[in-house]
């Protein structure tokens, strides 16, 4: 019908009452044991935000099932409907917030699906703008999966090239929980990457309230009463402060002697606001580092130069801006670190191949890119034994990027990265970075983002399927060549 119907539902006695509002008139229906479709647009309501009921909602739904405490309050919609068309050939169909198919809980909520219910997707629109007819409502980013208890041949993936743009329909094969084509999948919170690269790990946790980073004009100001404190300030960096050139600063006394942290009379102040602090703190850590108030909380701090990744990113963004610091930077627990790291390592990860697999697994904020150590970086599938000449080539391309980068020393990553602002020297570089990497996967070039993600599950299903083991390979053939270029202006 193309109007308006509203359908009230008599659950103990299963009526249905439809009123028809252009005929105001008003029909029952029986309701059947079986039916060809359930359709709906579940509460968005993440796992943070949900109250006492809604919490029981989900453990009554997800009962004896690990780490579904993760999971957005449209799960339980899913789960209850793969429950209801067991044996069926019912289909389902939910407008549902896009987190449920971006970070951790594509692993959780589809593992859940797959082994116990046998649940094929048949369609999905990928992420779009969406805005229901609801007072006041605010669009709010959204995906729609269809699917079912059995398989079917042709399945489509509506792909948006713009948010707010009309679907571009694609017939695939099969398409996984991160809506993309490629075999059923997914992908799990590792605690190592499955490649021989680097770890990636957070960085230091001052849980401080605040009291123990300071503002550029407050650090000048404390260094003009006592110069001799200004040993124990050290840069603090944070996401945002990386992405925007924010200079600010942080009491760093993890090697002085006690001698000296009684010295700094200018601190003690905050020394006793942090004590504060933390014994309020409900976090039983937090709260036994009350004791050491002139330390950070969570202390991570690399012991070589390292590559730094923020953990929030504009999704306006082509490249997350990532940057190289030396290690008498003090980086918070808003960024990723990488010690050890060489141009290739940089090269990889700041190239189209890396984004396209970041922008299919990441969680988000809101919109934004939510990186992941566990789930982007540990699962990411690295280029199979590159040849030396390969890393050469891509190290090259990496440098140029970072040279780009310098011959704008007044801009920040925000202005550099920007799509509007970004500096055609840097475009160029990034681009034959991009081509770089390219080869180093394989010769045939890729012709789209939905290109490059069906290769790399299926590169990734080979790491995890360990198909690479038998595969010899020869000893020291591989020259990683440590960057040795001055890392301050790099941001």
């Amino acid at each position: 019908m193309n109007h308006l119907q509203i359908i009230k539902v008599n659950v103990r006695t299963k009526n249905l009452t439809i009123i028809d509002e252009r005929k105001f008139k008003t029909e029952k229906i029986i309701f059947k044991n079986t039916f060809d479709y359930i359709i709906g647009n579940p509460p968005f309501i993440g796992s943070a935000y949900q109250n006492e009921a809604q919490k029981r909602d989900m453990d009554l739904i997800f009962s004896g099932l690990k780490s579904y405490g993760m999971l957005d309050y449209v799960a339980a919609w899913y789960k209850k409907a793969a429950q209801l068309i067991m044996n069926t050939k019912t289909k389902v169909a939910f407008v549902s917030t896009n987190s449920i198919t971006q970070g951790e809980q594509p692993g959780i909520l589809w593992t859940i699906l797959y082994n116990l219910y046998k649940v094929k997707i048949h369609f999905a629109h990928r992420t779009f703008s969406w805005r229901n007819e609801a007072k006041g409502n605010a669009a709010v980013h959204v995906v729609i999966i269809g699917f079912a208890n059995y398989d079917v041949a042709n399945k489509t993936i509506y792909e948006y090239e713009r948010i707010k743009g009309e679907p571009q329909a694609i017939k695939v094969k099969n398409i996984n929980p991160y809506l993309v084509e490629g075999k059923d999948i997914v992908l799990l919170s590792l605690a190592q990457p499955i490649c021989h690269v680097p770890k990636m790990q957070s960085g230091s946790a001052a849980r401080d309230g605040g009291f123990l980073i300071l503002k550029d004009d407050e650090k000048k100001e404390l260094v003009s009463q006592n110069q001799s404190i200004e040993k124990y300030l050290s840069r603090f960096i944070s996401g945002d402060d990386i992405i925007n050139n924010i200079v600010r600063w942080c009491i760093w006394l993890k090697n002085a002697t006690p001698s000296n942290i009684r010295s700094t009379k200018e601190f003690q102040e905050r020394f006793k606001k942090v004590k504060e602090f933390r014994e309020k703190s409900t976090r039983g850590g937090t709260k036994k580092m009350a004791e050491l108030p002139f330390l950070f909380a969570e202390e991570r701090q690399p012991e070589s130069d390292f590559l730094v990744i923020p953990k929030v990113s504009s999704e306006n963004r082509r490249y997350i801006p990532i940057a190289y610091l030396t290690k008498d930077y003090i980086v918070s627990d808003k960024t990723f670190v990488v010690p050890n790291t060489t141009l290739f390592h940089f090269g990889i990860l700041t190239s189209t191949m890396h984004m396209a697999w970041m922008r299919a697994t990441c969680g988000r904020l809101e919109s934004r890119y939510s990186y992941s150590n566990t789930i982007v970086y540990n699962n990411f599938p690295w280029p199979f034994y590159p040849g030396d000449r390969q890393v050469k080539v891509i190290e090259k391309a990496a440098q140029k990027v970072l040279d780009a980068r310098l011959e704008f020393p007044k801009s920040s990553l925000a202005d550099l990265y920007d799509p509007l602002t970004m500096p055609l020297a840097l475009v160029k570089a990034h681009n034959e970075l991009d081509k770089a990497v390219d080869l180093a996967y394989r010769p045939q070039p890729f012709t789209s983002e939905a290109n490059r993600i069906v290769f790399l599950f299926e590169l990734y299903e080979k790491y995890t399927a360990d198909l690479f083991t038998k595969v010899k390979v020869k000893k020291n053939t591989i020259t990683y060549y440590v960057l040795v270029q001055n890392v301050h202006n790099f941001f």
